[in-house]
């Protein structure tokens, strides 16, 4: 897959309106970027209609509490501007009316701060494969990349959101689906200096990505550490 700047080609474009400078810049942003998104961030709403008259987007991600109007009114305004873009609310009123409004306003998703990375990006994910109107055939088989690499999808169809590093690693392996791929070879994935790069590293990016995906989805991914060697992946359970 060609990337430009870092980013993949075809990757979702969100739109991240959220009027905290920290959050957004320090958190959020990288946080999605991580996991592959295409990210434009913005503080107003003001701000999200010039964008949205130049620039083409999948989803935005909005808070309620804005410098010039509120959330609420932003995703009813998207919606009826914009029927086929996704519309997620992230926002700190977590309460049940306030969720309520949210969704009967038009977004597709309410999540509460603080929200955990991974499930941001999950849904997101999720909520793109609706508006696309992919799904419903019948679940793959094999475990296979799916939605630009950024994705694992397991023999029963359940999707599990990779991060950066993540992703790099299982794209090598699943290159090779029951080959043993050198330690060496997976960490020159991660990083140009391989022989300054801590091999305990590549151990916890394993540990944690088979903990994610057995929480995630409930399913054992079938990825083994060959003795000496490095690690095998099978596409089959």
């Amino acid at each position: 897959m060609m990337e430009a700047n870092g980013q993949s080609v075809g990757a979702l474009r969100v739109a991240l309106l959220e009027d905290d400078a920290l959050l957004r810049d320090r958190v959020l942003c990288p946080g999605l970027a991580n996991f592959g998104f295409d990210v434009h961030s913005m503080e107003t709403a003001s701000e999200l209609r010039v964008l949205l008259a130049t620039t083409a987007i999948d989803i935005v991600v909005l808070d309620v509490g804005l410098p010039d109007t509120d959330g609420f009114s932003v995703a009813r305004d998207v919606r009826a501007a914009h029927p086929g873009m996704g519309v997620v609310m992230l926002t700190g009123r977590g309460e049940t009316r306030d969720r309520v409004r949210g969704l009967s306003e038009g977004a597709d998703a309410y999540l509460a701060k603080p929200v955990e990375m991974e499930l941001l990006a999950a849904t997101l994910h999720s909520l793109a494969r609706r508006l696309h109107g992919r799904s419903s055939g019948p679940a793959p088989k094999i475990w296979q990349l799916g939605s630009n690499d950024w994705c694992l999808v397991s023999p029963r169809g359940r999707e599990i959101a990779l991060t950066r590093a993540e992703r790099q690693v299982v794209r090598r392996l699943m290159a090779t689906p029951g080959e043993v791929v050198t330690r060496v070879e997976l960490i020159a994935t991660l990083t140009d200096n391989i022989y300054d790069f801590d091999t305990h590293r590549l151990e916890s990016l394993v540990y944690r990505l088979r903990r994610k995906v057995t929480d995630t989805c409930g399913e054992s991914l079938p990825l083994a550490a060959a003795h000496g060697a490095g690690y095998v992946i099978n596409s089959r359970s």
